[in-house]
């Protein structure tokens, strides 16, 4: 007999403990996709004892990860952290189920039609997610560059001329820069509000919403390209002002 849907939900919301495979690769939950269904998922467990039982069998196939507990006061603010990620469904693994949860089954969230129009909401879901199956392979395997993680490259350099970003700005109307141990120097950009405010815990800087064409145009002299999410996943893309003329 098959687990019920609805206790799964239930247990969800308001189980003391559940637990999240986290990639150290991107300091986000590990995704995965489905491969009949194509869902976009994290996995959850509601046993710490078969979480970690997972977590082991992905580290022996050099899969990094580790177990992180999602307290019940930041369970809400977790799931809806998976919305701009990309993630569309989570994989509850309990007992000896597997139950595929949608995530609009779980958080009901304010459809983006009915927000203010002063506050929009500014997210890159499609960029985050190739973002975040890049780099999971990437760092696992950095001398090799597969034709997988090739065409996951081009495929994030396409959703990133797509999207509009949150960049940060300092009082004097200067950019932080992030200096690399290669010497080579990155802008800050952030997908959305979570990641900029990861970055911006002071509370020093403000947030302009820039497209990427604005973005690459008014890259600083001496700048490489941007760093998407340095907080998380962290990946550095090499754009020119004039790569952003080559755009038009």
């Amino acid at each position: 007999m098959g687990v019920d849907k609805s206790d799964v939900l239930k247990k969800m919301r308001e189980a003391e403990a559940i637990y999240v495979l986290m990639s150290d690769c991107t300091r986000m939950p590990f995704v995965v996709c489905d491969p009949e269904t194509y869902d976009d998922e994290v996995i959850l467990f509601d046993s710490e004892e078969e979480a970690k039982k997972q977590a082991d069998r992905m580290l022996d196939a050099k899969i990094p990860v580790r177990l992180v507990n999602v307290k019940k006061e930041h369970r809400l603010e977790f799931f809806t952290g998976l919305f701009p990620m990309g993630v569309n469904c989570i994989l509850v693994c309990t007992g000896e189920e597997k139950v595929q949860v949608q995530l609009n089954d779980l958080v009901i969230r304010t459809a983006e039609e009915d927000l203010p129009e002063d506050e929009p909401r500014i997210e890159n879901p499609e960029l985050h997610l190739t973002a975040l199956y890049f780099v999971q392979e990437l760092r696992r395997n950095p001398e090799e560059m597969t034709e997988e993680m090739d065409a996951l490259n081009e495929e994030m350099m396409a959703h990133f001329y797509e999207g509009k970003y949150l960049v940060a700005v300092q009082e004097d109307n200067q950019i932080p820069a992030l200096r690399r141990t290669s010497g080579k120097v990155y802008q800050p950009i952030f997908t959305d509000l979570m990641e900029f405010v990861k970055f911006d815990k002071e509370q020093k800087y403000r947030a302009l919403i820039m497209d990427a064409e604005t973005v690459a145009k008014q890259l600083p002299d001496g700048m490489e390209g941007v760093a998407i999410n340095p907080f998380g996943v962290n990946v550095l893309l090499d754009i020119s002002k004039s790569t952003a003329s080559e755009e038009e």
